[in-house]
């Protein structure tokens, strides 16, 4: 592994027109960022929006998952707190900020 990457430092550069070379890397460099913004950033950032909207509308009775992994229905909601039923009168209170889903309850 070390003989291939020490003979890649070690090429010449093309001979003639080595601006076409920086423009060349730096088209493959925007394309390299448009596709992390729209496969990976976007998708996350719009999911994220899902989510805050879906626990700023939550309300009594939805059935809520946090991140760690806890699976409950809403007992009551403070400013930034849940207090959240688990099972037959266990109930934990969670900030909002640990809610990952919300499927409100029917």
């Amino acid at each position: 592994m070390t003989i291939f990457a020490s003979s890649i430092f070690l090429m010449a550069p093309p001979s003639g027109g080595g601006a076409d070379g920086g423009l060349i890397n730096l088209i493959f460099f925007a394309l390299i960022i448009f596709v992390f913004y729209f496969f990976l950033i976007r998708p996350q950032s719009k999911r994220q929006k899902e989510i805050q909207k879906k626990v700023e509308a939550m309300k009594k009775g939805d059935k809520v998952v946090t991140n760690g992994g806890m699976i409950g229905t809403i007992h009551s909601i403070s400013d930034d707190t849940v207090l959240v039923e688990i099972d037959s009168n266990v109930k934990a209170r969670f900030q909002k900020s640990a809610i990952t889903d919300v499927n409100p309850g029917k």
